[in-house]
């Protein structure tokens, strides 16, 4: 029995070679066998796919899927529960089992039961929320695995620029969700129509894994030329990751995000539409399809600001690890603290002005989502190879469960409880929303203090995962038994 520095049972202790690389070359052992022989066409076939299985090229699928993954999230997102309930599911699976087949299972699924879904109509209500349910399961495993994935093909810049590229499909695929939930149900008078764009290209975006999307042996790009010989089990990777205090201060912190972006996402397209009946710019909408303007406008500032945010925040975190190397973190807390400034103006400048309004969002939603991608390269600074999808999991299910399941409910029932007293007045509807939002920012400063804390522990947490990768990496003989 091997036994890892931690106490931990360690599994599979094995010395098996390597056969072939992400490149498709095969180990100079294999190259001077006497016994291989010219290829056949349909071998031919699969080492020409194998040359195209390049880590950036695996990297752009798995932002496209994650593009589709939000897209379809954010145009009806009633499955959070599920979707919270699978992850760590998939994360188990994750680290122990072929993760580009549970990606393409997880997308082929989602997208037939979204397509689905958009055929069944309002007397079975029921049935259309236990199908948005399923989709939560199915896309639960994208979000789980896909960093994971790009974690084994990527290292140090390289691996934050590719997880920036990935995170921009947060932005991207949120405001072309909203874009594409209003404009479809505008359009053809039935919000159904919204669910029946993206499951194809769910379907091409699941093939194209299966295809060229390599699979890594897990810590690859950590130990240059050499791989994991040893694996923990499911508790001992829990207990790892409660003591893990930079992943565990960097999860609260991404809950806080979770909150308000949540929040914001349900709330201020209704709450800058009040802003503008109060400044009778506006009419009341009374009827049951209103005007798209607003959540056309929010959806496409929330593709522009993801789209900078992740791009400067990469770009100031690489120049920063010049200076400190605890730049991951500090990055993200200044930006948490920066953004609570301009959301806070928001609700001061939205009833003189709706313009202002959107420029207070444009830069406070900017700084909010610097943070995505410098997140991820934290977890993996701090957690080992074996039980990163795992973390990915957990870190995704605290963030919906302190984050956007509740937010939006919440921001609602206090509106509406400010709301009792002057019910029929239009100002104190737009004031008592904003009111309730007011609650955002502050926790916003309090994730921005969680990422503070994270910094004081990120460098010795990063040095007890490298030390414990490299004893993960050893030969079976020269770990202790």
């Amino acid at each position: 029995m091997c036994v890892e520095s931690d106490g931990c049972e360690i599994e599979g202790c094995s010395s098996s070679d390597e056969v072939r690389t992400l490149s498709g070359s095969m180990s100079p052992g294999l190259k001077s066998n006497p016994d291989l022989h010219p290829c056949k066409p349909g071998q031919k076939f699969r080492a020409a796919l194998l040359r195209c299985r390049s880590p950036a090229a695996a990297a752009g699928i798995l932002s496209f899927g994650n593009v589709l993954n939000y897209m379809d999230r954010y145009t009806v997102a009633v499955f959070i529960c599920s979707f919270m309930v699978a992850a760590p599911i998939f994360g188990y699976l994750g680290d122990r089992f072929n993760r580009k087949v549970i990606l393409s299972c997880g997308i082929f699924f989602w997208s037939i039961v979204t397509l689905s879904s958009s055929f069944i109509s309002k007397e079975y209500y029921w049935l259309f929320v236990l199908s948005r349910g399923l989709v939560g399961i199915g896309e639960s495993s994208y979000s789980s695995i896909s960093p994971t994935i790009i974690g084994d093909l990527f290292t140090n810049n390289s691996r934050t620029m590719m997880l920036s590229v990935f995170y921009l499909a947060i932005p991207l695929g949120s405001g072309l969700g909203y874009i594409l939930g209003s404009s479809a149900k505008v359009a053809a008078g039935d919000w159904h129509w919204a669910l029946r764009v993206s499951p194809l290209l769910g379907i091409t975006a699941g093939t194209l894994i299966l295809l060229f999307v390599p699979e890594p042996k897990r810590g690859s790009a950590d130990q240059m030329g050499g791989r994991i010989k040893t694996r923990t089990s499911w508790l001992c990777d829990m207990k790892a990751l409660a003591k893990n205090r930079s992943y565990v201060f960097s999860s609260l912190a991404s809950a806080a995000v979770s909150f308000a972006t949540g929040a914001f996402g349900m709330w201020i397209p209704l709450y800058l539409a009040r802003a503008q009946v109060v400044q009778k710019t506006a009419e009341p909408c009374t009827k049951e399809i209103c005007s798209s303007t607003d959540s056309l406008i929010f959806g496409a500032i929330t593709c522009v600001t993801g789209l900078l945010g992740v791009v400067i925040g990469a770009a100031t975190t690489r120049l920063c690890r010049q200076k400190t190397e605890r730049a991951d973190p500090l990055v993200c807390a200044v930006s948490m603290l920066g953004s609570a400034i301009f959301i806070c103006l928001i609700f001061v400048v939205a009833k003189k002005s709706i313009v202002g309004a959107y420029v207070c969002i444009f830069i406070g939603e900017t700084l909010l989502f610097l943070n995505w991608a410098i997140t991820a390269d934290i977890l993996m600074f701090v957690v080992i190879p074996t039980r990163r999808a795992t973390a990915v999991a957990f870190q995704s299910f605290t963030s919906h469960l302190l984050g956007d399941a509740g937010s939006p409910y919440l921001i609602g029932l206090i509106s509406d409880a400010l709301q009792q007293s002057y019910t029929t007045s239009a100002l104190w509807r737009f004031l008592s929303l904003g009111y309730a939002l007011m609650l955002c920012p502050f926790i916003i400063v309090l994730g921005g203090m969680f990422f503070l804390a994270t910094a004081l522990f990120f460098l010795d947490d990063r040095d007890k995962a490298e030390k414990q990768l490299s004893q993960l990496s050893r030969p079976p003989s020269s770990v202790k038994v």
